[in-house]
């Protein structure tokens, strides 16, 4: 009985592990993936109008719950529900790993 246990233990880090290391986003993969977001976001994730949030310095997991969140309806805005609407969860990975990565804006002290 306790190598059934220890076997199952096992078995359950190797499924964490491995969704965990599915759920790393690639940095240059979100670079690529960005032109539609460039639009109001800017290139780098440094917003181009104070009505669009910027996401450059962005917590990863906070930018892969937001595009979730849109997908999924939880989130109303008919612009974002359109563009997070066909992305992947690689692509939602992948884009917030890139704009997590980008120095974002900060105050002086």
């Amino acid at each position: 009985m306790r190598r059934t246990a220890k076997g199952l233990l096992a078995a359950a880090l190797a499924c964490a592990s491995v969704a965990a290391l599915a759920a790393s986003g690639d940095p240059e993969a979100g670079m690529k993936k960005s032109a539609p977001c460039q639009a109001c976001h800017g290139a780098k994730g440094i917003s181009v109008s104070p009505e669009f949030p910027n996401l450059a310095g962005q917590n990863e997991d906070y930018l892969v719950a937001s595009l979730h969140h849109y997908k999924d309806g939880h989130r109303k805005n008919p612009i974002m529900q359109g563009q997070a609407a066909n992305l992947t969860e690689r692509d939602i990975h992948d884009l917030a790993a890139y704009f997590s990565g980008q120095e974002g804006l900060y105050t002086k002290e």
